[in-house]
């Protein structure tokens, strides 16, 4: 018989396509005004041109014009591995993100009505929790608290502090108490507060997804503990976190430009920066996989109580197995070759079987492997740092043969 959907049914999974951690917010509506986005986020190439155009280009014709894109400064503009990794590469890639996320996420929402996830008494819940998060995504004033937050907190202290070199670079001063140059202007004012709003704008989108989950777990949800996919049904939510890919790869360039200065200029070591690596690995996974952990409980309830249950059911399942089979209860003439009876204890075994494997969080050992290691690529082009390019290659043919 064909699955037919109400009237009803049908206009709440339409409605739930709306849901999206990128289309809405006050930035979104001056991309779309300035014809670098269309409704549904799309010409992603020209937003990435025109924020390089805004935030590097300047930076280079500056310095050009200043003498110090290539000399002047012990590390020139053109010599500064964080500026262009951080406005070539990072910028670009969360500008990207936004896309991915889009297209791999927009029918995130519909799955769980096509699965049935959501009773039909929690239906109006269910879609209360999605328009709350479409109405903290599109807020103007978290946006201008935002970039009030850059310019107090993200570039006169993270910045200065945290990440700047203690080289002679190209956006300090010729002298102390001197006159620093134009193009650090810029990059003080213009560059480095973009960035800065681009990045702070995700980790904000990140609690939305976050604070929708959590909401969304809080439900009564119609888990299935014998599910195939050993979620409940809740596993087709691991597949957004692919759609994070761009973002982590950003993190890590991000990160991999700064330890390349330092190690570069400052005379750092790789091995000196393990730690701090490794923390930024450790953040980028929890960034994208942490949301999904407010689905531990539901699962693990849905667990215990499917091993009771199927529990109680095999028992009583094989007992009168035992009974027809080996205490004679069987009606007279009644053969065991082709009987049901063995087909359906073998099925019984299976599904409990898959409830004891049932995973009390919706993604596997290998995604969190998967993801470490996207994060942590960028950093590897610094192993050169330790090792010539030639004795690797050297190694890794003799590993191999």
């Amino acid at each position: 018989m064909l699955n037919v959907k109400t009237d009803k049914e049908q206009n709440e999974i339409f409605e739930s396509q709306d849901f999206s951690l990128v289309l809405g917010g006050p930035l979104f509506q001056i991309l779309r005004r300035s014809h670098l986005s269309d409704d549904a986020n799309g010409m992603a190439y020209r937003r990435v041109i025109a924020f390089i155009v805004i935030t590097w280009l300047p930076l280079l014709i500056l310095t050009m014009i200043e003498g110090l894109a290539w000399s002047g400064r012990k590390v020139p503009f053109l010599y500064d591995f964080d500026s262009h990794c951080r406005y070539l590469l990072a910028l670009p890639l969360m500008i990207y993100a936004e896309l991915v996320v889009h297209v791999r996420m927009r029918r995130i929402v519909a799955m769980f009505f096509e699965r049935k996830l959501i009773r039909p008494e929690q239906r109006e819940k269910f879609l209360g929790i999605v328009q709350s998060a479409n109405r903290i995504r599109n807020s103007v004033i978290l946006e201008i608290l935002m970039i009030a937050l850059v310019y107090v907190v993200g570039v006169n202290y993270v910045w200065r502090n945290l990440t700047a070199v203690n080289a002679d670079v190209w956006f300090a001063a010729s002298a102390p108490g001197g006159k620093p140059p134009l193009a650090a202007y810029w990059l003080l004012y213009v560059s480095l507060p973009i960035f800065q709003f681009i990045l702070l704008r995700w980790f904000f989108r990140q609690i939305i997804w976050w604070r929708f989950l959590w909401q969304v777990s809080r439900l009564d949800l119609q888990l299935v503990p014998t599910h195939p996919d050993l979620c409940g049904g809740l596993a087709f939510l691991s597949n957004t976190v692919y759609a994070f890919v761009p973002l982590l790869l950003a993190l890590g360039v991000l990160f991999s430009g700064s330890v390349a200065n330092w190690i570069f200029y400052e005379g750092g070591k790789l091995m000196e920066y393990k730690l701090e690596i490794l923390a930024v690995v450790a953040i980028g996974v929890l960034l994208v996989l942490g949301p999904l952990l407010v689905f531990a409980p539901c699962l693990s309830a849905a667990r215990r109580k499917g091993l009771a249950e199927y529990g109680t059911l095999a028992t009583n399942y094989v007992r009168e197995f035992d009974h027809k089979w080996l205490r004679g209860g069987a009606s007279e003439g009644e053969a065991l070759i082709g009987s049901a009876d063995i087909q359906s204890l073998a099925d019984l075994n299976n599904s409990f079987d898959i409830i004891r494997n049932m995973r009390i969080v919706p993604f596997s050992k290998e995604t969190i492997l998967q993801l470490a290691i996207i994060t942590l690529a960028p950093f590897l082009p610094l192993t050169l740092t330790m090792i010539s390019f030639e004795e690797l290659i050297d190694r890794i043919l003799k590993s191999v043969f």
